[in-house]
């Protein structure tokens, strides 16, 4: 059988000789099916995993039939627009658009939240042909009128089940309603559960379907080693440790089910020497690019992360993935590994999996139609220890959200708090550190509601005194009338009461009359009328 190559495909030579430039030699099969049907003009619907170049897929014959068009772009009316979920993967796709598209001349513009409007808007307001863009911030901008979608006539929807889970689908057919009805489309899906059928259904006119791999409703990449370790979530932290301490994980992606847990990882790996950085939707866009440079560049060997970067983000050389927590759904499993296996290569793939975890566990096996092999987690004597923290003085600034000491330096302004003692990896202490200047284990009970206080009041050691024995000086401990209570400087039985009428008190807003006014309050009324008190008879 013969090898394709992208002439063969009808690409025209300024593109050739850009995917020359950037050692693109042979397309991909997602690549070999969609760039011919794409250039006849037809609608396409690509199913394919992760990491098998659906990008150039659509852009390489995007650019083709913008340019042979030879029109000027149009303030604030783009003639080709690309919708991805999440801001790293628009980046990544105006990066490849930017790449293929070197000498024909077209405009190219990125429209994601997190930045600034002003030069989005500058940029929209000078014209452009190709417009990548998230949903949200898109429409913000058709609001404000600094985009018109008129002349859309090349629309791509990238990752069409991930806009579904993010709930992104209210947004994307309203995108769609105000687009030329005269386009073509293309819809590019890593799974096709029943929603994203439909909505290609909808949308989609006679397309050509490319379906590449099996699906098996989302089966994995071949050439990702998955294992799994059963650990309890009080070790995950030195499992993670003890993993890491193997030069053999060169570039490692962790990924973490919340951002609080995101940033405690990866602060505790930089206090032990590992350079880490963390990515989440709380940062800002310029600081979660900041960190993919850092990885991409080898500046930091670990990327800590959620499900925010289990797609879209395509760095090479990624050796390992690291589920630290499982994901809520199957689907994001597939998505996480993917990371790594890019493209051709392989990688490794290690889930952690607790008591509570197991269930998310089943549903990816039954999801990916294989069983994960379960790997002998090391017993604690034979975990290296941690390497110690490295001085203060010597870590980085991580980024423009430093760590909060909440009080002060670490361990000053808490109970139990001593120098020296490090974040778990987790969102909560691990079970396994060192008690350090915490008290011994019989006297710090764990209540089954709570913490010390909120232990039963018959657990207190109460001693051979009845209650009733301590002392209150010399006031009686009988029955007493409830005046004899002592509030404030003296009881209330001393103070004085003078019978007044009620008209004498004085109003919160100034003199009030006898007239019939309201007595709550003066100048505001509630509700109506007042309450008869202070009205004349």
């Amino acid at each position: 059988m013969s090898t394709v190559t992208f002439a063969d495909l009808g690409l025209s030579e300024p593109l050739l000789r850009a995917l020359a430039a950037a050692n693109y030699t042979t397309p991909t099969p997602i690549q070999a099916r969609s760039i011919p049907a794409l250039l006849s003009g037809r609608d396409v619907l690509g199913v394919a995993q992760t990491g098998t170049g659906k990008t150039a897929a659509f852009a390489l014959p995007v650019l083709q039939l913008l340019a042979e068009k030879n029109e000027r772009p149009v303030s604030r009316s783009p003639r080709a627009l690309v919708l991805a979920p999440t801001r790293e993967l628009a980046v990544q796709i105006a990066r490849g658009f930017d790449t293929y598209g070197r000498g024909l001349g077209l405009k190219l513009c990125t429209v994601v939240g997190g930045l600034a409007y002003g030069r989005q808007i500058e940029t929209l307001a000078r014209g452009v042909d190709i417009l990548v863009a998230t949903p949200g911030r898109l429409l913000d901008l058709v609001e404000r009128g600094n985009v018109k979608l008129e002349r859309v006539t090349f629309l791509v929807i990238d990752e069409a089940d991930r806009m579904f889970d993010m709930g992104f689908i209210r947004d994307v057919r309203r995108i769609v309603g105000s687009v030329s009805k005269q386009r073509q489309t293309l819809l590019f899906s890593a799974t096709m559960p029943g929603d994203v059928a439909k909505l290609a259904s909808e949308i989609l006119k006679n397309p050509e379907r490319v379906e590449i791999a099996p699906q098996g409703q989302g089966r994995a990449v071949d050439k990702i080693d998955q294992r799994v370790y059963f650990v309890n979530s009080a070790t995950k932290r030195a499992l993670l440790s003890h993993l890491l301490s193997d030069a053999a994980l060169e570039r490692v992606i962790v990924f973490t089910r919340t951002k609080r847990g995101a940033n405690r990882v990866a602060e505790a790996l930089e206090d032990r020497g590992v350079s880490s950085e963390a990515i989440h939707g709380n940062k800002s866009q310029n600081a979660r690019q900041k960190a993919l440079d850092n990885f991409s560049r080898g500046k930091a060997r670990v990327l800590v992360a959620t499900d925010l970067a289990s797609r879209g983000i395509d760095v090479v050389g990624v050796t390992h993935v690291i589920n630290y927590e499982l994901p809520a759904d199957a689907e994001s499993y597939v998505h996480r590994i993917g990371r790594t296996a890019r493209a051709g290569a392989s990688g490794v793939a290690l889930s952690f999996c607790d008591g509570s975890e197991r269930g998310q566990l089943r549903s990816i096996e039954k999801l990916t139609n294989q069983r994960i092999a379960v790997i002998s987690t090391p017993a604690n004597e034979d975990m290296p220890a941690a390497p110690p923290m490295r001085p203060r003085a010597e870590r980085d600034e991580r980024d423009e959200n430093p760590r909060e000491h909440r009080g002060g330096p670490r361990g000053s302004g808490r109970p139990g708090g001593g120098p020296g003692r490090h974040r778990s990896f987790g969102d909560r202490s691990g079970g396994d550190r060192s008690r350090g200047d915490r008290p011994p284990a019989q006297a710090e009970h764990q209540w089954p509601r709570g913490d010390y206080r909120d232990r039963p009041q018959g657990d207190r050691p109460q001693g051979d005194r009845p209650h009733g024995d301590r002392p209150h000086g010399d006031r009686p401990q009988g029955d007493r009338p409830e005046g004899d209570r002592a509030y404030s400087a003296r009881p209330h039985a001393n103070r004085p009461y003078t019978p007044r009428p009620q008209g004498d008190r004085p109003p919160f807003g100034g003199p009030r009359g006898n007239g019939g006014g309201n007595g709550n309050s003066g100048g505001r009324r509630f509700g109506g009328g007042g309450r008869g008190r202070g009205r004349a008879a």
